[in-house]
């Protein structure tokens, strides 16, 4: 939740400095609604880039993924300044108990009228985390494992507890519940056990909206088991198409959900300008805010590979012991030779391209017309449905997508003229789907359907 993107933050228009004041996430959510934005996302990790195993004091100097705050506090500020707008945190699977989330997201979920997603991850298991939280790096096998047998916990908790008219609150009988339809669920898992109720009654969505942002194959049975919605890269079109059909035939063939149960995100930088030139310009003023040596400490923080005395002509190593999703996709576009125009590459020239393009990789750069073009030739070939907006500057890159890219993508019939439903779930799936649908695992924990539930 910092708000900060590497270098850019010193740039004299850009407000990012302010991430823990109210008005600068309120103004951002309230702007976010005005344009008809379906969610706000806030990705978050308790890890920072290490130099010779601690501390990098080049990524205190010029923030890079550092300093962070707390999502959902955020989120709960913007919940009150907003009616519409979903609103979306990273929370992990390897740093806290499973009831604990329950509770917060499902509060959250209320408070907000049913507006809640919740990014599931499985990382922040880079050194630095464990070094702050005195655990162990696990096996990326395992921690999606760990994950598997979280998200069973929570869901009995938002599914099985209360049942939909357990809440009477008849002040004159004194009887807020009834405790025949209130009930405590029972875990034995290979790494959770869990038995009771979640204390708080059921939210509008019971379940928050479910995104997953794992590729690899381990993230992609996770996803087609329990995502609603994925993160996928979109630098390479055809790797994206690749993941959306891996995922959905997963979805469909081992856990029976419907084809469309799934939506597909891309991150992607909109830079727009009133000619091409102008845009172009702005492109190359925002790729001079990064230097060589916070590319270096990017690279450390994504991969837990340390650069700082490698040398730039050496190859790119290809190792792929790193135990991150995001780590292990980013290593092997590299490796491959697919980070840039030509194979091979050195080290010094993957930094260069790291240091230009980022780690995202999809941009979108030129009028806003020429935008519409290229977003609309991209989910031609790819089939996703929509775009994750990667800051340039803020507020300015929120303000030119809402009152420049918007009306345009509307022209096309690309973005929607209104908000579908109140909940998040009705914004990416449509009016009445506020609740988990039948065919999700979730809802095999629900009272009369589940042998878990007492």
């Amino acid at each position: 939740m910092a708000g900060l993107v590497t270098g850019i933050w010193a740039h004299p228009d850009n407000t990012s400095g302010e991430f823990l004041t109210l008005d600068y996430w309120t103004k951002m959510g309230r702007k976010l609604e005005e344009g008809g934005i379906d969610f706000l996302f806030l990705a978050d990790q308790f890890a920072y880039p290490l130099k010779n195993g601690t501390m990098a004091a080049r990524a205190v100097e010029d923030a890079v993924a550092f300093p962070m705050g707390d999502p959902l506090v955020a989120l709960s500020a913007i919940a009150s300044a907003t009616s519409r707008l979903g609103l979306v945190a990273t929370m992990s699977t390897m740093t806290e108990p499973p009831a604990h989330i329950a509770r917060r997201l499902s509060t959250l979920d209320s408070l907000s009228g049913g507006r809640i997603g919740w990014n599931i991850v499985t990382g922040v298991n880079q050194e630095s985390t464990t070094r702050l939280f005195g655990t162990a790096l696990r096996p990326h096998g395992e921690r999606y494992a760990i994950a598997d047998d979280f998200l069973e916990v929570t869901l009995k908790l938002w599914e099985g507890s209360w049942e939909d008219d357990a809440v009477i609150y008849d002040k004159a009988n004194r009887i807020y519940a009834d405790p025949a339809k209130v009930h405590e669920i029972k875990h034995e898992g290979p790494y959770f056990r869990c038995e009771g109720a979640l204390p708080v009654p059921p939210s509008p969505q019971r379940t928050p909206l479910l995104f997953q942002a794992g590729t690899s194959s381990a993230g992609r049975r996770f996803a087609a088991k329990y995502a609603e919605a994925v993160f996928i890269p979109g630098s390479h079109p055809e790797k994206a198409v690749a993941d959306i059909a891996a995922i959905r035939t997963l979805a469909q063939e081992e856990f029976g959900r419907d084809a469309d149960a799934i939506k597909f995100v891309c991150g992607a930088l909109f830079i727009t300008g009133d000619t091409a030139e102008e845009a172009v310009r702005r492109r190359a003023e925002m790729a001079g805010y990064s230097t060589l040596e916070s590319a270096k400490l990017e690279w450390s923080y994504h991969t837990g590979m340390e650069l700082s005395d490698a040398d730039m002509d050496k190859p790119i190593p290809g190792s792929r012991q790193t135990t991150e999703d995001s780590s292990k996709s980013l290593v092997e576009k590299y490796a491959s030779g697919k980070g840039a125009e030509r194979q091979p590459q050195t080290i010094g020239e993957m930094l260069e391209h790291l240091r230009v393009h980022g780690t995202t990789g999809l941009g979108f750069v030129g009028t806003p017309e020429q935008i519409a073009d290229e977003v609309e030739e991209f989910v031609d070939r790819t089939g996703v449905d929509g775009f994750l907006i990667e800051p340039f500057t803020t507020p300015g890159t929120y303000d030119d997508f809402v009152d420049r890219i918007m009306p345009v993508l509307r022209e096309r019939g690309l973005a929607k003229t209104a908000y579908d439903g109140s909940t998040l779930r009705e914004h990416l799936f449509g009016a009445g789907n506020v609740t988990l649908p039948e065919n999700h695992v979730g809802a095999s924990f629900r009272p009369g359907v589940s042998e878990q539930v007492k």
